[in-house]
Protein backbone atom coordinates (compact mmCIF):
# COMPACT_ATOMS: atom_id res chain seq x y z
CA UNK A 1 0.00 0.00 0.00
CA UNK A 2 1.63 3.34 -1.17
CA UNK A 3 1.81 6.14 1.51
CA UNK A 4 -1.20 8.11 0.15
CA UNK A 5 -3.06 4.47 0.02
CA UNK A 6 -2.37 4.29 4.03
CA UNK A 7 -2.97 8.02 4.62
CA UNK A 8 -6.78 8.28 3.27
CA UNK A 9 -7.30 4.57 3.68
CA UNK A 10 -11.06 5.57 4.67
CA UNK A 11 -11.91 6.98 1.81
CA UNK A 12 -14.24 5.08 -0.95
CA UNK A 13 -12.53 2.94 -3.38
CA UNK A 14 -13.52 4.38 -6.49
CA UNK A 15 -13.73 7.88 -5.82
CA UNK A 16 -11.50 9.01 -8.80
CA UNK A 17 -10.41 8.86 -12.28
CA UNK A 18 -7.02 10.09 -13.51
CA UNK A 19 -6.43 13.96 -14.44
CA UNK A 20 -4.22 13.79 -17.04
CA UNK A 21 -1.46 16.91 -16.92
CA UNK A 22 -0.73 16.94 -21.12
CA UNK A 23 0.94 19.62 -23.14
CA UNK A 24 -0.59 21.98 -25.23
CA UNK A 25 -1.47 21.05 -28.69
CA UNK A 26 -3.25 24.10 -29.82
CA UNK A 27 -3.91 27.78 -28.35
CA UNK A 28 -5.14 27.11 -25.83
CA UNK A 29 -5.34 23.57 -23.82
CA UNK A 30 -8.71 22.91 -21.57
CA UNK A 31 -8.64 20.97 -18.68
CA UNK A 32 -12.14 19.01 -17.83
CA UNK A 33 -13.54 20.52 -15.15
CA UNK A 34 -13.53 18.97 -11.58
CA UNK A 35 -16.98 17.09 -12.20
CA UNK A 36 -15.53 14.53 -14.82
CA UNK A 37 -12.51 13.39 -12.44
CA UNK A 38 -14.99 12.12 -9.79
CA UNK A 39 -16.00 8.74 -9.28
CA UNK A 40 -18.50 7.33 -7.08
CA UNK A 41 -21.15 9.59 -5.82
CA UNK A 42 -19.99 10.37 -1.47
CA UNK A 43 -22.97 11.67 -0.78
CA UNK A 44 -22.34 13.60 3.33
CA UNK A 45 -21.76 10.69 5.18
CA UNK A 46 -18.48 9.85 6.22
CA UNK A 47 -16.21 7.49 4.09
CA UNK A 48 -15.57 3.83 5.04
CA UNK A 49 -12.61 1.59 4.95
CA UNK A 50 -10.89 -1.31 7.10
CA UNK A 51 -10.22 1.56 10.50
CA UNK A 52 -14.42 1.74 10.25
CA UNK A 53 -16.21 5.07 10.28
CA UNK A 54 -14.42 9.02 11.07
CA UNK A 55 -15.34 10.10 14.29
CA UNK A 56 -15.56 13.80 14.88
CA UNK A 57 -14.26 15.08 17.61
CA UNK A 58 -10.96 15.05 19.41
CA UNK A 59 -7.45 16.97 19.65
CA UNK A 60 -4.60 15.60 17.89
CA UNK A 61 -1.05 16.23 19.35
CA UNK A 62 1.57 15.94 16.96
CA UNK A 63 5.09 16.20 17.63
CA UNK A 64 7.94 18.21 15.44
CA UNK A 65 11.65 18.56 15.51
CA UNK A 66 11.48 22.65 14.27
CA UNK A 67 9.34 24.93 15.32
CA UNK A 68 7.55 27.51 13.52
CA UNK A 69 9.08 31.26 13.59
CA UNK A 70 6.37 33.07 12.38
CA UNK A 71 2.13 31.85 11.61
CA UNK A 72 2.47 33.70 8.11
CA UNK A 73 2.65 30.91 5.69
CA UNK A 74 3.67 32.65 2.82
CA UNK A 75 7.02 33.26 4.82
CA UNK A 76 8.06 30.13 6.24
CA UNK A 77 10.93 27.44 5.17
CA UNK A 78 10.82 24.33 7.19
CA UNK A 79 9.12 21.63 7.59
CA UNK A 80 7.01 22.47 10.51
CA UNK A 81 6.04 26.30 8.73
CA UNK A 82 5.15 24.44 5.67
CA UNK A 83 3.05 21.75 7.61
CA UNK A 84 0.90 24.26 9.58
CA UNK A 85 0.43 26.82 6.80
CA UNK A 86 -1.25 23.96 4.61
CA UNK A 87 -3.54 23.22 6.94
CA UNK A 88 -4.82 26.91 7.27
CA UNK A 89 -4.76 27.86 3.88
CA UNK A 90 -5.95 26.38 0.22
CA UNK A 91 -4.14 26.66 -3.27
CA UNK A 92 -5.32 26.63 -6.86
CA UNK A 93 -4.67 23.04 -7.59
CA UNK A 94 -3.60 19.79 -5.41
CA UNK A 95 -0.33 17.80 -7.14
CA UNK A 96 -1.40 13.98 -6.89
CA UNK A 97 1.62 12.93 -4.94
CA UNK A 98 2.03 9.14 -6.80
CA UNK A 99 1.38 10.19 -10.27
CA UNK A 100 2.57 13.82 -10.12
CA UNK A 101 -0.75 15.09 -12.13
CA UNK A 102 -1.94 18.05 -11.30
CA UNK A 103 -5.94 18.31 -10.09
CA UNK A 104 -8.72 20.30 -8.70
CA UNK A 105 -8.55 22.65 -5.93
CA UNK A 106 -10.10 26.22 -5.99
CA UNK A 107 -9.71 26.42 -9.48
CA UNK A 108 -12.13 24.20 -10.79
CA UNK A 109 -10.46 24.05 -14.38
CA UNK A 110 -8.05 25.95 -16.13
CA UNK A 111 -6.40 26.47 -19.38
CA UNK A 112 -2.73 27.27 -20.63
CA UNK A 113 -1.49 28.98 -24.08
CA UNK A 114 1.23 27.23 -26.46
CA UNK A 115 3.86 29.71 -25.61
CA UNK A 116 3.52 28.63 -21.57
CA UNK A 117 3.11 32.04 -20.69
CA UNK A 118 -0.23 33.06 -19.40
CA UNK A 119 -2.89 30.23 -17.19
CA UNK A 120 -6.40 31.07 -17.24
CA UNK A 121 -7.91 29.38 -13.95
CA UNK A 122 -11.98 29.24 -13.48
CA UNK A 123 -12.30 29.46 -9.70
CA UNK A 124 -14.57 28.01 -7.41
CA UNK A 125 -17.97 30.13 -6.76
CA UNK A 126 -18.30 28.79 -2.79
CA UNK A 127 -14.94 29.31 -0.88
CA UNK A 128 -14.49 31.83 1.53
CA UNK A 129 -11.66 33.20 4.20
CA UNK A 130 -12.13 32.49 7.96
CA UNK A 131 -13.71 36.18 8.52
CA UNK A 132 -16.63 35.69 5.45
CA UNK A 133 -15.02 37.47 3.08
CA UNK A 134 -14.97 35.85 -0.32
CA UNK A 135 -11.90 34.12 -2.42
CA UNK A 136 -12.04 35.61 -5.99
CA UNK A 137 -9.91 36.30 -8.68
CA UNK A 138 -9.39 40.11 -7.04
CA UNK A 139 -7.85 37.73 -4.27
CA UNK A 140 -5.68 35.82 -6.43
CA UNK A 141 -4.02 38.43 -7.87
CA UNK A 142 -3.62 40.31 -4.64
CA UNK A 143 -1.70 37.39 -3.00
CA UNK A 144 0.13 36.76 -6.41
CA UNK A 145 1.44 40.28 -6.44
CA UNK A 146 2.68 40.62 -3.17
CA UNK A 147 4.42 37.08 -3.56
CA UNK A 148 6.23 37.74 -5.93
CA UNK A 149 6.95 41.28 -5.58
CA UNK A 150 7.20 41.85 -1.49
CA UNK A 151 6.26 45.03 0.43
CA UNK A 152 9.23 46.91 1.28
CA UNK A 153 6.28 49.34 3.48
CA UNK A 154 4.95 46.14 5.34
CA UNK A 155 8.36 44.75 5.68
CA UNK A 156 7.25 41.79 3.10
CA UNK A 157 10.00 39.82 1.27
CA UNK A 158 8.95 38.84 -2.04
CA UNK A 159 9.22 35.10 -0.86
CA UNK A 160 7.78 34.09 -4.27
CA UNK A 161 9.91 35.62 -6.84
CA UNK A 162 12.33 32.54 -7.10
CA UNK A 163 9.32 29.96 -7.39
CA UNK A 164 7.31 32.23 -10.15
CA UNK A 165 10.27 34.24 -12.11
CA UNK A 166 9.14 36.13 -14.66
CA UNK A 167 6.02 37.39 -12.67
CA UNK A 168 4.23 39.63 -14.60
CA UNK A 169 0.65 40.42 -13.53
CA UNK A 170 -2.67 38.40 -12.69
CA UNK A 171 -5.20 39.78 -14.23
CA UNK A 172 -9.34 39.61 -13.39
CA UNK A 173 -11.61 39.52 -16.25
CA UNK A 174 -14.11 38.32 -13.44
CA UNK A 175 -14.95 37.32 -10.03
CA UNK A 176 -14.10 34.10 -10.83
CA UNK A 177 -11.53 34.02 -13.51
CA UNK A 178 -7.72 34.84 -12.87
CA UNK A 179 -5.12 35.13 -15.62
CA UNK A 180 -1.65 34.59 -14.92
CA UNK A 181 1.02 36.51 -17.15
CA UNK A 182 4.77 35.37 -17.21
CA UNK A 183 7.50 37.42 -19.58
CA UNK A 184 8.59 33.86 -20.28
CA UNK A 185 7.61 30.29 -20.67
CA UNK A 186 7.17 28.98 -17.44
CA UNK A 187 6.02 25.12 -17.81
CA UNK A 188 6.70 24.37 -14.06
CA UNK A 189 3.77 27.04 -13.25
CA UNK A 190 0.50 24.62 -12.83
CA UNK A 191 2.99 22.26 -10.09
CA UNK A 192 4.17 25.64 -8.51
CA UNK A 193 0.05 26.52 -8.20
CA UNK A 194 -0.23 23.64 -6.22
CA UNK A 195 3.23 23.81 -4.06
CA UNK A 196 3.32 23.35 -0.49
CA UNK A 197 6.89 23.06 0.24
CA UNK A 198 9.13 26.33 1.36
CA UNK A 199 7.61 29.53 1.26
CA UNK A 200 4.63 27.89 -0.22
CA UNK A 201 1.85 30.18 -2.08
CA UNK A 202 -0.93 29.43 0.45
CA UNK A 203 -4.08 32.16 0.05
CA UNK A 204 -4.36 34.96 2.49
CA UNK A 205 -7.21 37.34 2.98
CA UNK A 206 -7.08 40.56 1.77
CA UNK A 207 -6.91 41.96 4.92
CA UNK A 208 -4.03 39.67 6.24
CA UNK A 209 -2.59 41.13 3.13
CA UNK A 210 -2.65 44.70 4.37
CA UNK A 211 -0.44 43.85 7.47
CA UNK A 212 3.11 44.36 8.06
CA UNK A 213 5.47 41.41 9.26
CA UNK A 214 5.46 42.36 12.65
CA UNK A 215 1.50 42.35 12.88
CA UNK A 216 1.56 38.76 11.23
CA UNK A 217 3.26 37.13 14.08
CA UNK A 218 -0.41 37.98 15.57
CA UNK A 219 -1.79 34.50 15.00
CA UNK A 220 -5.56 35.91 14.94
CA UNK A 221 -5.04 38.14 11.99
CA UNK A 222 -3.91 35.40 10.01
CA UNK A 223 -7.06 34.54 7.67
CA UNK A 224 -6.68 32.04 4.96
CA UNK A 225 -9.69 29.70 3.98
CA UNK A 226 -7.99 26.36 5.22
CA UNK A 227 -9.71 24.15 7.10
CA UNK A 228 -8.46 24.68 10.40
CA UNK A 229 -7.64 28.38 11.72
CA UNK A 230 -5.28 29.52 14.15
CA UNK A 231 -5.78 29.02 17.87
CA UNK A 232 -2.57 30.26 19.68
CA UNK A 233 0.77 30.27 18.85
CA UNK A 234 3.97 29.76 21.41
CA UNK A 235 7.05 30.47 19.43
CA UNK A 236 9.43 27.34 19.92
CA UNK A 237 7.17 25.38 22.09
CA UNK A 238 3.53 24.92 19.98
CA UNK A 239 1.11 25.99 17.64
CA UNK A 240 -2.54 24.96 17.83
CA UNK A 241 -5.11 25.06 14.98
CA UNK A 242 -8.81 24.72 15.27
CA UNK A 243 -11.47 23.10 13.00
CA UNK A 244 -12.77 25.87 10.66
CA UNK A 245 -16.85 26.09 10.65
CA UNK A 246 -18.37 25.63 7.05
CA UNK A 247 -14.82 24.55 5.17
CA UNK A 248 -15.99 22.41 2.11
CA UNK A 249 -13.84 22.58 -0.78
CA UNK A 250 -11.12 20.07 0.29
CA UNK A 251 -9.48 18.91 -3.18
CA UNK A 252 -11.36 16.36 -4.67
CA UNK A 253 -8.42 13.83 -4.79
CA UNK A 254 -8.77 13.50 -1.58
CA UNK A 255 -12.63 12.09 -0.98
CA UNK A 256 -13.30 14.44 1.76
CA UNK A 257 -16.58 15.88 1.94
CA UNK A 258 -17.08 18.88 4.87
CA UNK A 259 -15.31 20.27 7.80
CA UNK A 260 -12.20 18.37 9.50
CA UNK A 261 -12.77 15.60 11.71
CA UNK A 262 -10.72 17.01 14.44
CA UNK A 263 -11.41 19.64 16.26
CA UNK A 264 -8.27 20.69 17.10
CA UNK A 265 -4.54 19.34 15.87
CA UNK A 266 -1.91 20.68 18.52
CA UNK A 267 1.80 21.00 16.97
CA UNK A 268 4.12 20.45 19.71
CA UNK A 269 8.07 21.16 19.57
CA UNK A 270 10.39 19.04 20.85
CA UNK A 271 13.72 19.17 19.38
CA UNK A 272 15.28 16.07 21.15
CA UNK A 273 14.40 12.79 19.28
CA UNK A 274 14.22 10.78 22.68
CA UNK A 275 11.69 12.73 24.32
CA UNK A 276 9.64 12.76 21.29
CA UNK A 277 9.86 8.95 21.27
CA UNK A 278 8.85 9.16 24.71
CA UNK A 279 6.25 10.98 24.60
CA UNK A 280 4.69 8.90 22.31
CA UNK A 281 5.26 6.23 24.13
CA UNK A 282 4.25 7.22 27.26
CA UNK A 283 0.67 8.30 25.52
CA UNK A 284 1.37 12.42 25.95
CA UNK A 285 1.30 12.72 22.09
CA UNK A 286 -0.35 10.91 19.26
CA UNK A 287 1.89 10.71 16.76
CA UNK A 288 5.06 12.14 15.59
CA UNK A 289 7.21 13.33 12.90
CA UNK A 290 10.85 13.55 12.55
CA UNK A 291 11.36 9.41 13.89
CA UNK A 292 14.83 8.27 14.61
CA UNK A 293 16.34 6.13 12.30
CA UNK A 294 17.05 3.83 15.58
CA UNK A 295 13.14 4.24 17.00
CA UNK A 296 11.62 3.19 13.97
CA UNK A 297 11.44 -1.04 14.57
CA UNK A 298 11.10 -0.81 18.42
CA UNK A 299 8.04 1.68 17.68
CA UNK A 300 6.60 -0.83 15.41
CA UNK A 301 7.38 -3.88 17.71
CA UNK A 302 5.49 -2.07 20.12
CA UNK A 303 2.47 -1.81 18.31
CA UNK A 304 3.12 1.72 16.40
CA UNK A 305 2.23 2.55 13.18
CA UNK A 306 5.24 4.11 11.06
CA UNK A 307 4.25 5.69 7.84
CA UNK A 308 6.11 7.46 5.40
CA UNK A 309 6.75 9.24 2.11
CA UNK A 310 9.86 9.92 0.24
CA UNK A 311 10.67 13.70 -0.58
CA UNK A 312 9.73 14.58 -4.13
CA UNK A 313 12.28 17.08 -5.39
CA UNK A 314 16.05 16.85 -5.16
CA UNK A 315 17.83 14.37 -2.94
CA UNK A 316 19.93 15.77 -0.06
CA UNK A 317 22.42 17.33 -1.83
CA UNK A 318 26.31 17.98 -1.46
CA UNK A 319 26.54 21.67 -3.62
CA UNK A 320 30.22 22.13 -4.34
CA UNK A 321 31.03 24.95 -4.81
CA UNK A 322 32.81 25.82 -8.11
CA UNK A 323 34.20 29.66 -7.69
CA UNK A 324 36.13 28.20 -3.66
CA UNK A 325 39.51 26.80 -3.05
CA UNK A 326 39.57 24.06 -3.29
CA UNK A 327 36.10 22.74 -5.38
CA UNK A 328 36.87 25.11 -7.58
CA UNK A 329 39.31 22.32 -8.92
CA UNK A 330 36.91 19.48 -10.85
CA UNK A 331 38.79 17.12 -10.10
CA UNK A 332 38.52 17.84 -6.71
CA UNK A 333 34.87 17.89 -6.95
CA UNK A 334 34.48 14.03 -8.78
CA UNK A 335 36.58 12.95 -6.02
CA UNK A 336 34.29 13.85 -3.82
CA UNK A 337 31.29 11.99 -6.14
CA UNK A 338 33.55 9.13 -6.04
CA UNK A 339 35.12 8.45 -3.18
CA UNK A 340 32.46 7.44 -0.66
CA UNK A 341 30.51 4.18 -0.07
CA UNK A 342 26.76 4.87 -0.87
CA UNK A 343 25.97 1.08 -0.30
CA UNK A 344 27.67 1.73 3.41
CA UNK A 345 25.92 4.70 4.24
CA UNK A 346 22.30 2.77 2.97
CA UNK A 347 23.67 -0.15 5.29
CA UNK A 348 24.57 1.57 8.24
CA UNK A 349 22.62 4.84 8.37
CA UNK A 350 19.29 4.59 6.54
CA UNK A 351 16.05 2.45 6.97
CA UNK A 352 13.26 0.99 4.59
CA UNK A 353 12.14 4.50 5.03
CA UNK A 354 14.68 6.09 3.11
CA UNK A 355 16.86 5.57 0.02
CA UNK A 356 20.34 5.94 -1.06
CA UNK A 357 20.52 8.87 -4.46
CA UNK A 358 21.35 7.40 -7.59
CA UNK A 359 20.79 10.99 -8.94
CA UNK A 360 20.17 14.73 -7.43
CA UNK A 361 16.64 14.35 -8.98
CA UNK A 362 14.75 11.97 -6.91
CA UNK A 363 13.40 9.12 -8.12
CA UNK A 364 9.82 10.11 -7.91
CA UNK A 365 10.11 12.76 -10.05
CA UNK A 366 9.61 12.86 -13.74
CA UNK A 367 12.49 12.75 -15.89
CA UNK A 368 14.79 10.97 -13.53
CA UNK A 369 17.76 9.36 -14.33
CA UNK A 370 20.37 6.65 -12.78
CA UNK A 371 23.78 7.51 -11.93
CA UNK A 372 25.13 4.65 -9.41
CA UNK A 373 26.78 2.72 -12.01
CA UNK A 374 28.47 6.07 -13.57
CA UNK A 375 29.86 9.08 -11.80
CA UNK A 376 27.69 7.90 -8.54
CA UNK A 377 29.68 4.61 -8.31
CA UNK A 378 32.62 4.16 -5.48
CA UNK A 379 35.61 4.39 -6.78
CA UNK A 380 38.55 5.42 -4.36
CA UNK A 381 40.99 4.27 -6.74
CA UNK A 382 39.94 6.52 -9.48
CA UNK A 383 39.39 9.13 -6.88
CA UNK A 384 42.55 8.80 -5.80
CA UNK A 385 44.12 9.12 -9.27
CA UNK A 386 42.24 12.18 -10.23
CA UNK A 387 43.59 13.79 -7.29
CA UNK A 388 47.23 12.70 -8.25
CA UNK A 389 46.35 14.00 -11.62
CA UNK A 390 45.08 17.02 -10.34
CA UNK A 391 48.49 17.66 -8.23
CA UNK A 392 47.27 16.56 -4.66
CA UNK A 393 49.68 14.71 -2.89
CA UNK A 394 49.18 13.07 0.74
CA UNK A 395 50.86 14.75 3.91
CA UNK A 396 51.99 13.07 6.86
CA UNK A 397 48.82 12.70 8.60
CA UNK A 398 47.19 11.42 5.10
CA UNK A 399 45.36 14.95 3.86
CA UNK A 400 46.91 15.84 0.87
CA UNK A 401 48.41 19.30 -0.01
CA UNK A 402 49.00 21.01 -3.01
CA UNK A 403 51.17 24.41 -3.30
CA UNK A 404 50.86 24.21 0.09
CA UNK A 405 47.32 24.53 1.04
CA UNK A 406 45.92 21.01 2.71
CA UNK A 407 42.65 19.74 1.17
CA UNK A 408 39.76 20.89 3.38
CA UNK A 409 36.51 20.82 2.46
CA UNK A 410 34.03 22.93 4.54
CA UNK A 411 30.43 21.38 4.43
CA UNK A 412 27.58 23.21 6.10
CA UNK A 413 24.52 21.46 6.77
CA UNK A 414 21.02 20.95 8.44
CA UNK A 415 20.79 19.09 11.15
CA UNK A 416 16.80 18.90 11.07
CA UNK A 417 16.81 15.79 9.17
CA UNK A 418 17.52 12.64 11.58
CA UNK A 419 19.63 10.78 8.81
CA UNK A 420 21.68 13.79 7.82
CA UNK A 421 24.66 13.39 10.45
CA UNK A 422 25.14 10.22 10.52
CA UNK A 423 25.53 10.00 6.76
CA UNK A 424 27.62 12.79 6.66
CA UNK A 425 29.67 11.45 9.38
CA UNK A 426 29.72 8.15 7.37
CA UNK A 427 31.22 10.36 3.79
CA UNK A 428 33.80 12.18 6.14
CA UNK A 429 35.19 8.83 7.45
CA UNK A 430 35.58 7.64 4.06
CA UNK A 431 36.90 10.73 1.86
CA UNK A 432 39.78 10.85 4.60
CA UNK A 433 40.79 7.63 3.57
CA UNK A 434 41.72 9.09 0.19
CA UNK A 435 43.46 12.84 1.59
CA UNK A 436 40.52 14.91 1.70
CA UNK A 437 39.79 16.39 5.13
CA UNK A 438 35.73 17.18 5.27
CA UNK A 439 35.17 19.51 7.99
CA UNK A 440 31.71 19.60 9.39
CA UNK A 441 29.27 21.76 10.10
CA UNK A 442 25.38 20.36 10.56
CA UNK A 443 23.39 22.97 13.19
CA UNK A 444 19.71 23.73 13.26
CA UNK A 445 18.13 25.99 10.76
CA UNK A 446 17.94 29.07 12.13
CA UNK A 447 21.68 28.70 12.85
CA UNK A 448 22.35 27.23 9.05
CA UNK A 449 20.07 30.07 7.66
CA UNK A 450 22.68 32.77 9.07
CA UNK A 451 25.78 30.59 7.67
CA UNK A 452 24.04 30.60 4.23
CA UNK A 453 24.05 34.07 3.72
CA UNK A 454 28.13 33.84 2.97
CA UNK A 455 27.44 30.28 1.38
CA UNK A 456 29.46 31.57 -1.72
CA UNK A 457 32.63 32.78 -0.04
CA UNK A 458 32.65 30.70 3.21
CA UNK A 459 31.51 27.43 2.58
CA UNK A 460 33.09 23.98 -0.47
CA UNK A 461 29.88 22.43 0.61
CA UNK A 462 26.18 23.01 1.39
CA UNK A 463 23.88 19.81 2.36
CA UNK A 464 20.23 20.22 2.20
CA UNK A 465 17.66 19.31 -0.49
CA UNK A 466 14.86 21.22 -2.45
CA UNK A 467 11.29 19.96 -2.13
CA UNK A 468 9.66 20.32 -5.74
CA UNK A 469 7.87 17.58 -7.12
CA UNK A 470 9.12 18.98 -10.98
CA UNK A 471 11.95 18.23 -12.72
CA UNK A 472 12.40 22.23 -12.94
CA UNK A 473 13.51 21.55 -9.58
CA UNK A 474 16.81 21.91 -11.07
CA UNK A 475 16.26 24.56 -12.82
CA UNK A 476 14.98 26.69 -9.41
CA UNK A 477 17.95 25.13 -7.58
CA UNK A 478 21.21 25.67 -10.00
CA UNK A 479 20.68 28.44 -12.45
CA UNK A 480 23.48 30.82 -12.60
CA UNK A 481 19.87 33.42 -13.05
CA UNK A 482 18.27 31.73 -9.94
CA UNK A 483 19.21 29.62 -6.68
CA UNK A 484 23.10 29.18 -8.47
CA UNK A 485 23.71 26.46 -5.53
CA UNK A 486 27.33 25.68 -7.00
CA UNK A 487 28.02 29.08 -7.16
CA UNK A 488 28.90 29.79 -10.75
CA UNK A 489 29.98 32.89 -11.84
CA UNK A 490 31.99 33.87 -15.30
CA UNK A 491 35.18 32.98 -13.02
CA UNK A 492 34.27 29.62 -12.35
CA UNK A 493 37.14 27.14 -14.06
CA UNK A 494 36.01 25.19 -16.62
CA UNK A 495 32.16 26.04 -16.52
CA UNK A 496 30.18 28.15 -19.12
CA UNK A 497 27.62 29.78 -17.50
CA UNK A 498 25.67 30.17 -20.33
CA UNK A 499 25.44 26.68 -21.11
CA UNK A 500 24.69 25.56 -17.22
CA UNK A 501 21.31 28.78 -17.76
CA UNK A 502 20.52 27.62 -21.07
CA UNK A 503 20.21 23.68 -20.32
CA UNK A 504 18.46 24.31 -16.74
CA UNK A 505 16.19 26.71 -18.58
CA UNK A 506 15.10 24.40 -21.27
CA UNK A 507 12.67 22.73 -18.66
CA UNK A 508 10.53 25.57 -18.53
CA UNK A 509 9.73 25.79 -22.45
CA UNK A 510 7.33 22.47 -22.35
CA UNK A 511 5.19 20.02 -20.98
CA UNK A 512 5.46 17.67 -23.57
CA UNK A 513 6.29 14.22 -21.58
CA UNK A 514 8.51 13.11 -23.80
CA UNK A 515 10.98 16.71 -24.22
CA UNK A 516 10.51 16.91 -20.75
CA UNK A 517 12.25 13.44 -19.74
CA UNK A 518 14.84 14.15 -22.40
CA UNK A 519 15.53 18.03 -20.83
CA UNK A 520 15.65 16.64 -17.61
CA UNK A 521 18.38 13.93 -18.23
CA UNK A 522 20.31 16.56 -20.08
CA UNK A 523 20.11 19.08 -16.86
CA UNK A 524 21.50 16.11 -14.70
CA UNK A 525 24.15 14.82 -17.32
CA UNK A 526 25.44 18.83 -16.95
CA UNK A 527 25.44 18.75 -13.25
CA UNK A 528 26.58 15.23 -12.32
CA UNK A 529 28.97 14.42 -15.44
CA UNK A 530 29.97 17.20 -17.32
CA UNK A 531 30.36 19.92 -14.27
CA UNK A 532 30.29 17.28 -11.16
CA UNK A 533 28.60 20.14 -9.47
CA UNK A 534 26.69 18.26 -7.01
CA UNK A 535 27.07 14.79 -5.35
CA UNK A 536 24.26 13.36 -4.33
CA UNK A 537 23.56 11.82 -0.94
CA UNK A 538 20.59 10.30 0.09
CA UNK A 539 16.50 10.85 -0.41
CA UNK A 540 15.05 12.37 2.31
CA UNK A 541 11.42 11.27 4.11
CA UNK A 542 9.33 11.88 6.61
CA UNK A 543 8.55 9.50 8.84
CA UNK A 544 5.47 9.54 11.60
CA UNK A 545 4.93 6.98 13.98
CA UNK A 546 1.42 6.94 15.53
CA UNK A 547 -0.46 5.34 17.90
CA UNK A 548 -3.03 3.13 16.12
CA UNK A 549 -5.96 5.04 16.91
CA UNK A 550 -4.96 7.51 14.73
CA UNK A 551 -6.05 7.61 11.27
CA UNK A 552 -6.25 9.50 7.91
CA UNK A 553 -3.03 11.71 7.69
CA UNK A 554 -1.94 12.76 4.04
CA UNK A 555 1.31 13.20 2.56
CA UNK A 556 1.06 15.35 0.25
CA UNK A 557 3.02 15.72 -3.98
CA UNK A 558 6.02 17.69 -1.46
CA UNK A 559 5.88 15.02 1.69
CA UNK A 560 3.55 17.64 3.63
CA UNK A 561 0.86 16.66 6.28
CA UNK A 562 -2.44 17.57 5.67
CA UNK A 563 -4.99 16.99 8.52
CA UNK A 564 -8.85 17.42 6.79
CA UNK A 565 -9.20 13.58 6.99
CA UNK A 566 -7.29 12.61 10.01
CA UNK A 567 -9.02 11.30 12.85
CA UNK A 568 -8.85 9.31 16.31
CA UNK A 569 -10.76 6.12 16.52
CA UNK A 570 -10.94 6.94 20.16
CA UNK A 571 -12.48 10.21 19.85
CA UNK A 572 -10.29 11.41 22.39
Amino acid sequence: MSALSKSIETAEQARKQRWPWVAAAAALVVVLSAGAWIGADRGGEPASGEAGDPVRGGTLEFALIDYQRSPDPQWGTNYAESTIGNNITDKLTWQDPDTGEITPWLAESWEYTDDLTEFTFHLRDDVTFSDGSPFDSAVVKANFDQYVHGDQALGINPNGAQLLPGYIETLTPDEHTAVVRFERPLASFLQASSFTANAQPGFLSLSTLALSAEERTDPAKIIGTGPFVYESWEEQVKTVLVKRDGYDWSPPALGHDGEAHLDRVVFNTIPEASVRTGSLVSGEIDATLDVGTTDEQPLRDQGFDIISRGVSGTSIFFNLNSQLFPTNDINVRKAIQLGWDREAVERTVLTDSYSIADSVLADSVQGHADYSDTVLRYDPDEASRLLDEAGWTPGDDGIRTKDGRRLEVKLLGISNLVANKPAYESIQQDLKEIGIDLQLTVVPIPDYTAAFASAATDWNVVAANRSRNDPAVLNLAYSPALGNAASITEDSPGIDAAEVTEVLGRLETTLDPALREEYAEAAQDLLLEQYALVSPVYNPSQVIAQADYVHGIVFDAQSRNHFVDAWKSNGE
